[in-house]
């Protein structure tokens, strides 16, 4: 099986789940909280979706497995594992905003091979498989190319919003906010994608899960920039994430984030 073979199929999963999640965007759908103490909401729109998906995997892909926001991991040892996010910015969702998107990774042996984000309501999908990343939407088809940023003074950061980075990285999380150019929040999946974009050099982020970010990496790192925890290491099983288009700016934010 090729990456090409596995790009069709992963098209297939982002219409199925944009064709069942597109008649619940702005009406008045019932709203979930998965986390008592604070807000992660869960919408009949992010489980259907899911669960679209998972069908069309497990009819085609007996073998493979699966990890998905809402339904939970099966068989996440095989060879290919599928990981799924099928509203990533449910917050934006729910408030009517279009800046959240369906996540869709194929790892495999552990690894990110492939991801796909796509923004149904826009029309839009960033892909990409590590080697190369594209775009596809209104404007047409084109590859995507992270751009150049020398320093952190050159830099615009994004992150979600800064009452998710948590308690204990907010100081090492402001240093490098200060350091940059212009910060702005808001984006979820969204900002990694204008990074591959070559539209914002960082994105600093703490406490993601697996399908937060899995299927971006390949995207990021297709169009030429890094993706890796805050201690450098590998960053498809999520926690504390640095993305930049510029390996400079990464190492220089890196060194704050350490500090």
């Amino acid at each position: 099986m090729t990456v090409i073979d596995f790009t069709a199929f992963t098209e297939r999963l982002a219409s199925a789940a944009g064709e069942t999640i597109l008649p619940f965007f702005r009406t008045s759908l019932a709203v979930e909280n998965k986390a008592p103490g604070g807000f992660d909401p869960v919408t009949e729109a992010d489980r259907a979706a899911e669960a679209v998906m998972r069908r069309l995997i497990e009819r085609n892909f007996p073998k493979h497995g699966i990890l998905g926001e809402e339904f939970g991991s099966d068989r996440a040892d095989a060879e290919y594992v599928w990981v799924l996010d099928p509203i990533d910015g449910t917050k934006s969702f729910i408030s009517g905003f279009p800046v959240w998107g369906t996540l869709i990774a194929l790892l495999h042996n552990g690894a990110p091979v492939f991801g796909m984000m796509s923004q149904p309501f826009i029309g839009e999908r960033f892909s990409g498989d590590s080697q190369s990343a594209q775009y596809r939407g209104v404007s047409g088809s084109r590859s995507l190319k992270v751009r150049r940023c020398a320093a952190l003074n050159e830099a615009t950061l994004f992150t979600t919003s800064p009452l998710l980075i948590n308690e204990a990285s907010r100081d090492s999380f402001r240093q490098v906010e200060s350091a940059a150019r212009l910060s702005r929040y808001g984006g979820d999946c969204y900002s990694y994608c204008m990074l591959a974009a070559g539209l914002v050099d960082l994105v600093v982020e703490t406490d993601l899960k697996p399908y937060d970010i899995a299927a971006l990496i390949p995207i990021v790192t297709g169009a030429g920039g890094v993706v890796t925890t805050w201690e450098g290491g590998p960053a498809q099983n999520g926690g504390r994430i640095l993305a930049a288009g510029d390996a400079r700016v990464h190492e220089a934010a890196m060194k704050l984030l350490r500090a």
